[in-house]
């Protein structure tokens, strides 16, 4: 069409969401999309948008399409771990397989980012044992010996 009738306006409908709204907008002129507000997929994963399109010939009449904004979630956020227990002294004769602390890691990030790997340093006697998802036992790995050392710093990194 030429003229008025050629000449498309784009907007968000009011059949839109107000958080939808507040996160996306649409140019007036070429009916793109943008972000506008900050996402995150562990909020929301998914938003529609009702946008509409009118010509502003004399008689327009509105014309709705649905559009569905899925949400990629990216590596945001850090693992947290939580202690269940802890021996904060163990024998020197301990056995090997002694269990010294029990804890669990977990990343609210969704897939292959929430997949949570937790280590120690190898040069300790101690390592970790994973028999449950997110869920590590700190175990005696090998023989304690309190003349060689009398205590250990055990840091476990979890990413």
């Amino acid at each position: 069409d030429d003229g008025p009738n050629g000449q498309v306006m784009y907007s968000i409908s009011s059949h839109t969401s107000a958080r939808a709204r507040e996160m996306f907008e649409v140019d007036s002129k070429t009916g793109e999309i943008r972000v506008k507000g900050k996402l995150d997929y562990e909020q929301r994963n998914v938003f529609e948008i009702n946008i509409q399109a009118m010509d502003m010939g004399p008689a327009a009449v509105p014309e709705h399409c649905d559009v569905l904004v899925d949400i990629i979630d990216v590596n945001d956020n850090a693992p947290e771990v939580t202690l269940t227990s802890l021996s904060s002294t163990v024998s020197e004769d301990a056995p090997v397989g002694t269990v010294v602390a029990l804890f669990s890691a977990t990343d609210k990030d969704s897939e292959r980012n929430g997949q949570v790997q937790c280590e120690i340093e190898k040069k300790l006697p101690f390592k970790l044992d994973s028999s449950m998802k997110n869920y590590y036992e700190l175990l005696v790995q090998h023989q304690l010996n309190r003349e060689n050392a009398s205590q250990y710093g055990v840091t476990i990194t979890c990413t």
